[in-house]
C-alpha cells in the first residue's frame, strides 16, 4: 500500500509574518535592572498590533469599521527574566479561529543568545460598537478570510 500523506516538510506554510521586535527600556525595569513581568503583556499588544497591520489591518482600521477585539483570556509563562537593553523576539501566531473568537500564541526570546524568555497566549472575541458579539465571517468576510487562512495550530 502507498503512503498518500505528505511528508511533515511539504505541508508546512512558509511563516508569512515576521516577529516583532522590542528593546527593554530602563523604565520597564526594576531596581535590579530586570524587566518587570507586567511589561511582557504590553509587549504581546504591541506583536498583536503588528501582526494585524502585516495582515493588512491595522487596529485603527478595525476600531473604524467598529470592530472591538477585546481580551477575554491571557496566560503568560516565563522562563528566564529579561534585563535592560535587551532585545526581545516576539514570533505571533494565530491558533485558533472561528469567526468569532481568535487565540494568538507568542515565542518571546533573546535576539542575541536565542534563549526562551516566555511562552504565551491572548484570546479574544469580536463585538460591533455596541458590545454586542459578531461573526467576522458574516460581517467582515475579508478579514475573516485572512484570519483564516493565517490559522496555525501546530504546538
Amino acid at each position: 500500500m502507498q503512503d498518500t500523506r505528505i511528508a511533515p516538510y511539504e505541508q508546512q506554510k512558509p511563516r508569512k509574518i515576521k516577529p516583532y521586535e522590542h528593546k527593554a527600556h530602563y523604565y520597564e525595569t526594576d531596581k535590579m535592572g530586570i524587566v518587570h513581568h507586567s511589561n511582557h503583556i504590553r509587549w504581546m499588544e504591541e506583536a498583536r498590533m503588528d501582526l494585524l497591520e502585516q495582515l493588512g489591518y491595522s487596529f485603527q482600521q478595525l476600531e473604524e469599521a467598529e470592530v472591538i477585539s477585546p481580551v477575554v483570556a491571557m496566560e503568560c509563562k516565563y522562563t528566564s527574566m529579561v534585563h535592560f537593553h535587551d532585545t526581545v523576539v516576539i514570533e505571533t501566531k494565530i491558533s485558533d479561529y472561528d469567526g468569532a473568537k481568535m487565540t494568538i500564541q507568542y515565542r518571546m526570546t533573546d535576539k542575541k543568545s536565542g534563549e526562551l524568555r516566555a511562552l504565551a497566549k491572548s484570546e479574544h472575541c469580536f463585538l460591533n460598537a455596541a458590545g454586542i458579539p459578531i461573526s467576522l465571517k458574516r460581517s467582515y468576510p475579508e478579514l475573516d478570510t485572512k484570519f483564516f487562512e493565517m490559522v496555525d495550530d501546530e504546538e
